[in-house]
């Protein structure tokens, strides 16, 4: 129990084992004299999954922890800049229903009762577009930031949008060759276990037994160690998410200066919803539905018609169709192997929470990485509450979003409002936010998944009113708000005047780069 962690073994890729890999090498001086090793091995015969080109703002921060810079990011993996998601028909599918989930808070949030007074003075505004500059920008297609602004430094929050399969070759070329991360390539074809149960080492075809103090399982779906291996089962999430089938196909622009949006457009249909992302070189277009609730052929139908009418070309390539169960694992540590990405699980694609997890999980592990064998069961513990509790916060989030639609067209709307398919939790807020706008206490963790203002900006644009407006928790007797929303209109005006768009920055990075920080 006192020994020395000293070797993490990394199983798997692509985005997920990757970035985990690079993180801890870069937190733990891999490479250097008395520092941890870290190996990842990948199997040359899976492909990365490679549609999961959304991220969050947390991915900035991560970048920048492990060292790369974002004129790379931006020049390899065909990356754009993402500044929320945009919701079309979600609401009751009519031709004026949209709405924004920016990624700024709102102007003045926190500090006085923005909802009261937006309900009693604006209520024909969108609130997003009151209480943010953001959707502005967004609509306008302008970019987050100068081409003098350093990287990694904004003027509006912000992500980004990339191709996924380039994003772990980056991730891979930085970890080899700048954080010593050894990287195998091979199939394995055992799992060999010491007497107590922990994993010893990993047996592969070409090289041998590759032995490690502890096992991250980054091997995707399969789950080989968490889930085969230790048989850690899978809590399906369908009786309150019912999605378990995606379609993808990639989409190029009419031509080289095309406009690039500066959000995820999330689209609702009959049958489930599609993504629109915007690349430099294509679009990344995909549909998202139950197979319980309508056929492939139908679903592919659809998402050719929404490929048609957003003016995309005639002919296009198959999509791939990747088939998932919604749900997470019973636990995601377990003895010396710690699962992150879809080995741990996987909702689905809506507001990019994949990628976000993995940033998250593979945060924790480098933070908490346990110095002995001894101390590893006390933090696998605290890894997993954490993510216990993360993983319900993202089902309750999800399930917002379709929990409040007033869609009729198709039985799969429908089932999704029945009480019996939304979480106790989420039942319980909603009932408290009849009376009051989410805020801090509603989400008490100090790291939450989503923050009270995502649920501001998603009740509130998916059309939902507290009953009685005047008992929300702060008065704003002052009119302070209206400051605020002054504001955000005086900055709406100066951004809209001083920012390039998404493309002219995108060009002017990949010929000129950005200044380093």
């Amino acid at each position: 129990m006192s020994e020395r962690v000293g070797h993490v073994v990394v199983l798997g890729g692509g985005s997920a084992g990757w970035l985990t890999a690079a993180l801890i090498a870069a937190d733990h001086r891999t490479g250097e004299p008395g520092g941890l090793q870290v190996t990842l091995i990948e199997s040359p015969g899976t492909p990365p999954i490679g549609v999961g080109e959304g991220t969050w703002p947390t991915m900035r921060d991560t970048l920048r922890r492990i060292g790369v810079g974002e004129t790379g990011l931006v020049r390899e993996c065909d990356a754009s800049f993402k500044q929320g998601s945009r919701f079309d028909g979600w609401v009751d599918g009519s031709a004026r229903d949209r709405y924004h989930h920016p990624f700024v808070l709102p102007q003045g949030y926190g500090e006085v009762d923005l909802v009261t007074a937006w309900l009693r003075a604006h209520p024909e505004v969108p609130f997003a577009d009151l209480v943010s500059f953001q959707p502005h920008l967004c609509v306008q297609g302008r970019a987050p930031k100068q081409p003098g602004t350093p990287e990694f430094a904004a003027v509006a929050n912000y992500a980004y949008h990339f191709d996924a399969g380039k994003f772990g070759l980056f991730l891979r070329e930085h970890a080899v060759r700048r954080l010593g991360v050894r990287h195998v390539t091979d199939d394995v074809v055992a799992v060999q276990s010491h007497d107590s149960g922990d994993i010893a080492a990993l047996q592969t075809r070409e090289h041998g037994l590759l032995a490690g103090d502890l096992f991250v399982d980054c091997s995707g779906l399969p789950s080989l160690l968490l889930g085969q291996h230790y048989g850690v089962a899978l809590r399906s999430q369908r009786p309150f998410l019912f999605n378990d089938t995606a379609l993808a196909v990639q989409v190029p622009h009419p031509d080289d200066a095309a406009p690039i949006a500066s959000q995820t457009i999330a689209t609702a249909h009959s049958c489930g919803w599609t993504w629109d992302i915007g690349l430099p070189t294509r679009r990344g277009v995909g549909i998202v539905y139950s197979s319980a609730h309508t056929s492939h052929d139908e679903a592919e139908r659809v998402l050719r018609a929404h490929i048609d009418h957003s003016g995309g070309p005639a002919e296009l390539s198959p999509p791939r169709r990747l088939s998932f169960t919604p749900g997470y694992r019973e636990r995601f540590w377990n003895r010396n192997c710690v699962a992150i990405g879809l080995s741990s699980g996987f909702i689905e694609p809506l507001e990019a929470s994949a990628l976000a997890m993995v940033e998250l999980s593979a945060a924790m592990l480098s933070d908490e990485l346990p110095a002995t064998r001894g101390a590893m069961d006390i933090v696998a513990r605290r890894f997993n509450d954490s993510f216990g509790y993360r993983w319900s916060r993202v089902i309750d989030f999800l399930k917002l979003h379709y929990v409040l639609s007033q869609r009729d067209d198709s039985d799969y709307w429908r089932d999704h409002r029945s009480v019996e398919s939304v979480p106790e939790r989420l039942r319980e807020l909603l009932v408290l936010w009849r009376h009051r706008a989410p805020y801090r206490h509603d989400l008490f963790r100090v790291e939450e998944v989503f923050p009270s203002a995502s649920y501001q900006y998603v009740l509130y644009g998916m059309g939902f009113r507290p009953d009685a407006a005047g008992t929300t928790r702060r008065s704003d007797a002052s009119g302070a708000a209206d400051g605020y929303f002054r504001e955000a209109a005086t900055m709406t005006r100066r951004m809209l005047a001083a920012l390039p768009s998404n493309r002219e920055l995108i060009t002017h990075i990949r010929q000129h780069g950005l200044q380093r920080i």
